[in-house]
C-alpha cells in the first residue's frame, strides 16, 4: 500500500490556442507559408504529411501556415502566390511502397527562386509524423530561426492497460506515431538513459520495485537497483553517468545519486517524510526536488556537495511535481482546496538565479500536470485535464504559445521527452 500510494502522489505531478507571436526576421513579422500537395502515389499519407507538416509549422512559432490542398501543375507562378502574399511555398508528394518517401520542394516567393528539392525516407510507414517532422526542421533552417530539433526527438511514456499492468511507448511529440517497447506486469516511471535516446530506464515490479535499464536496440536490460517502498529514476546527468534515485529501503522516499560506471550509491537526503522527484541545476551542482517536510508538497534546492536545504516556491500549498533547464524551473501549484470535486493545478516558471523573485504563471484552467522541459530548454510538454477532456500540451514558453494535442483512451502514468 505505501507503494501504490506514493505512485499516486507521484503521479500527480482543452481547447483553444491564444498564441501571441511577434518574431522578427529582416523587419517583417513571420513569414506566411503555404503548403501544397502534389499529385501522389499515395494521396492518404499524402494528406497525413501535409496536415502534419502545416502543424508542425505553426508548433515551431516561426511560421503562419495553411494548407494549400492540391496542386496539379508542375509550374510555379510566383506573381500569383506574391499576390496571397505567400512568403514561402512548400510543395510535397509522397510515395508508399515497402517504405515511405516524401518529397519537398521549397520555394521563396520573394525572390521568385527555387530553394531546394529534398526527399526524406521512413522504412517503417507508422512513423510518417517525423517526414513532416523533418521537413519543418529544414525549412526552419532556411530562414535561419532558433533552433527546432526538439520535434525530432522521441517520447518515452508508461500508460495503464490493466489491474497492475502497464505499457511503455515510444511516441513522436504529437503521439501519432506510437510503439510498445516494454509489456508484461507493471511499468512505470521511464525515463531516457541517454542524449541519443538508445536506452530508457523504469521502475519493474519484480520482488520489489526494481530499476532497470532497457536497450531498445538490442533489447538487453540490466537490473540497476530495488527498493521496497519506490524506487524510481528522477533525473539523469547530461553525461548519461549520474542518476538522482527515489528510493525508500526501509522508510519514506529519499534521494540517491547513482554513479552508473562506479555502481556507488549515495544518500542525499535523510529526511523522515517524502523527499522525491530531485532534478540537477545549476551545472548540475545543486538540485532541486518535491519534499513535504513543511506539512505539504514544496519544491526544495540543496547542494550535491552538502549543506542544507533552502525552500525555492513560495507560492502555493501543494507544489507537486517539477521540471527545470538547469537555469528555470516549471512547477505545479494547487490553486483551489476543494475536497470533495476537481481542484485546479497550474504551472508557474521561476528563475533559479541567487536573489531573483522571478515569477511566471503558464497555464489558467483545469489540472495542468507533469511538465517536463525539452532538451533545449526552450518548450515545456505536460498533460492538461479539463471538463473531462485531456490532452498533451506543448508551451512554447519564448512565444506565449499553447498547443494541445487531444488524448484517445489513453491513461498515461508518467512520461519523459
Amino acid at each position: 500500500m505505501r507503494f501504490i500510494g506514493l505512485i499516486l502522489l507521484l503521479s500527480l505531478k482543452l481547447f483553444a490556442v491564444d498564441a501571441t507571436l511577434e518574431i522578427v526576421k529582416n523587419g517583417n513579422k513571420i513569414p506566411y507559408i503555404m503548403v501544397e500537395k502534389l499529385d501522389s502515389e499515395n494521396a492518404d499519407f499524402g494528406t497525413k504529411v501535409l496536415k502534419m507538416l502545416v502543424a508542425d509549422l505553426k508548433v515551431s512559432g516561426h511560421f503562419q501556415a495553411d494548407d494549400g490542398g492540391v496542386n496539379k501543375s508542375n509550374d510555379i507562378n510566383y506573381a500569383d502566390y506574391a499576390e496571397k502574399k505567400v512568403d514561402l511555398l512548400a510543395q510535397i508528394k509522397v510515395a508508399k511502397s515497402s517504405t515511405l518517401t516524401a518529397t519537398l520542394s521549397l520555394y521563396d516567393i520573394n525572390t521568385s527562386k527555387h530553394i531546394f528539392t529534398k526527399t526524406y525516407t521512413e522504412n517503417d510507414i507508422k512513423r510518417f509524423p517525423f517526414l513532416a517532422h523533418n521537413m519543418t526542421i529544414d525549412i526552419n533552417s532556411y530562414i535561419k530561426a532558433p533552433s527546432i530539433q526538439w520535434m525530432q526527438r522521441l517520447v518515452v511514456l508508461s500508460r495503464y492497460v490493466g489491474s497492475g499492468s502497464s505499457e511503455i511507448l515510444i511516441c513522436d511529440y504529437t503521439l501519432t506515431y506510437q510503439k510498445v517497447v516494454v509489456k508484461g506486469g507493471l511499468n512505470i516511471f521511464p525515463k531516457w538513459a541517454d542524449s541519443k535516446q538508445e536506452s530508457i530506464y523504469y521502475t519493474k515490479y519484480l520482488e520489489v520495485p526494481t530499476i532497470v535499464k532497457h536497450n531498445l536496440a538490442t533489447g538487453q536490460i540490466e537490473q540497476l537497483v530495488g527498493s521496497e517502498g519506490v524506487a524510481i529514476v528522477s533525473d539523469v546527468s547530461k553525461n548519461g553517468e549520474n542518476l538522482i534515485l527515489s528510493l525508500s529501503p526501509t522508510a519514506l522516499s529519499d534521494l540517491y545519486i547513482f554513479n552508473t560506471k562506479s555502481k556507488n550509491l549515495r544518500r542525499l537526503t535523510n529526511y523522515s517524510g517524502i523527499d522525491v522527484d530531485g532534478k540537477f541545476v545549476n551545472d548540475e551542482k545543486e538540485i532541486i526536488f518535491v519534499s513535504d517536510r513543511l506539512g505539504y508538497p514544496n519544491i526544495f534546492m540543496m547542494r550535491l556537495d552538502g549543506g542544507g536545504t533552502e525552500q525555492v516556491v513560495l507560492h502555493g500549498r501543494n507544489n507537486s511535481a517539477i521540471t527545470s533547464n538547469g537555469k528555470y524551473a516549471v512547477y505545479t501549484s494547487r490553486e483551489t482546496n476543494n475536497e470533495f470535486g476537481g481542484n485546479t493545478f497550474n504551472l508557474y516558471l521561476i528563475s533559479l538565479a541567487p536573489g531573483s523573485n522571478y515569477i511566471r504563471r503558464l497555464t489558467a484552467n483545469g489540472k495542468n500536470q507533469m511538465p517536463k522541459y525539452s532538451s533545449d530548454g526552450g518548450s515545456i510538454m505536460y498533460l492538461k485535464h479539463y471538463k473531462n477532456q485531456s490532452a498533451l500540451g506543448i508551451i512554447r514558453v519564448d512565444y506565449n504559445a499553447n498547443y494541445f494535442f487531444p488524448l484517445s483512451k489513453m491513461k498515461i502514468q508518467a512520461f519523459d521527452w
